[in-house]
């Protein structure tokens, strides 16, 4: 299983947010630097973004919501979506986002 995992969920569908493009990037020296990518599935998973194990460090994980809502025709104000969090160890990072054109939430997910 990949050190980081998400979960995406349309709160105005009420359905998994199914074809999220999602990357994952570690905060180094000069920035943000890409570590994988990935795609939100049927079930608006992202099962295996990343390696088993990721150094010690702040992530970010980001959601391309605006393209998702373009291609449903809705308006949002979110063109993207950006969660930074830490890894301290090797415990298993869960990273959920409820979706909404004009509003989201994350926590920290098991």
């Amino acid at each position: 299983m990949s050190h980081v995992t998400t979960h995406v969920l349309d709160a105005l569908a009420g359905t998994p947010a199914r074809g999220i493009a999602v990357t994952l990037s570690r905060r180094g020296a000069e920035g943000w630097e890409p570590v994988a990518q990935g795609l939100t599935d049927a079930d608006g998973r992202v099962r295996d973004l990343g390696p088993e194990l990721l150094e010690k460090g702040v992530y970010q994980v980001r959601f391309e919501t605006g393209i998702y809502f373009a291609t449903r025709q809705v308006a949002t104000f979110y063109p993207e979506v950006e969660i930074a969090f830490e890894v301290k160890g090797a415990e298993h990072c869960h990273v959920p986002l409820l979706l909404s054109p004009f509003a989201y939430s994350t926590y920290r997910g098991s």
